[in-house]
């Protein structure tokens, strides 16, 4: 999950997706990033289809939003109008900040990778995360993934509203959405946990053009899944569920 990073005495703490800065590295980088190796409710997670699944109950009111886009220089990223746009859970609202894409998959299922994966970042007035995520693979085209690939900036670049275009994050959703619920972290450093995930057990599809378009800007931009520890699936009243 993107994030604004955390900085050092010299400047932003430089981190990637490979090698002696990639994931297997990023606790060691600075203080601020330590919960990405010391903590022990870390995402993404290696999902079980044997999980409790809870049923299609999410409470999201997701408005359009104008297409507000930036490439961060880790990921695509579309950031969300302040319209009202909320995701709504425990009697708590969380406000949609943006939406972003990951290649590969970073959760995983039964062990198997999907081609992407989106993350919608909400967060309340408290400051508390919550994520929807959404797996997506190759199939059919997928006409409301165009306003956002029909913009993607292939070089880092600041936010940039494309004027007289807009998308809504409902409409990028999968039909079906029922989800498996657990407690994690952001999946980019600093790792932070206390962050609510609802993973879509459905994935969406996109064009294999669709996806060969972004993976020419990134193809490598996920963290691998992270131990489960002790922790457990929930259900949607918050109530431990066991495998």
């Amino acid at each position: 999950m993107a994030c604004a990073g955390a900085t050092g005495t010299s400047g932003p703490i430089h981190w990637t997706y490979e090698g002696e800065e990639g994931p297997a590295h990023w606790g060691e980088l600075g203080p601020d990033f330590e919960t990405c190796g010391a903590g022990v409710e870390q995402s993404p997670i290696g999902l079980s289809s044997s999980a409790t699944l809870n049923p299609a109950d999410l409470m999201m009111n997701y408005q359009p939003t104008a297409m507000t886009i930036e490439n961060n220089g880790h990921t695509i990223e579309v950031v969300y109008d302040d319209n009202g746009s909320t995701l709504t859970v425990d009697g708590i609202a969380y406000k949609l900040l943006k939406f972003h894409f990951h290649s590969l998959g970073e959760h995983t299922v039964d062990g198997a990778r999907a081609d992407a994966e989106m993350h919608l970042v909400h967060q309340s007035a408290d400051g508390g995360y919550a994520v929807v995520g959404v797996l997506i693979n190759a199939g059919a085209e997928n006409a409301n993934y165009a306003p956002v690939w029909d913009h993607l900036p292939a070089t880092k670049t600041e936010p940039e509203t494309v004027e007289g275009v807009s998308v809504n994050a409902a409409d990028l959703l999968p039909v079906n959405q029922t989800y498996y619920r657990y407690n994690g972290s952001l999946t980019t450093p600093p790792c932070t946990e206390g962050v609510k995930w609802f993973m879509m057990s459905n994935p969406v599809e996109i064009s294999a053009d669709q996806l060969a378009a972004f993976q020419a800007i990134y193809d490598f931009n996920y963290r691998p899944t992270q131990p489960f520890n002790d922790r457990e699936y929930l259900v949607t009243a918050n109530m431990p569920a066991t495998l």
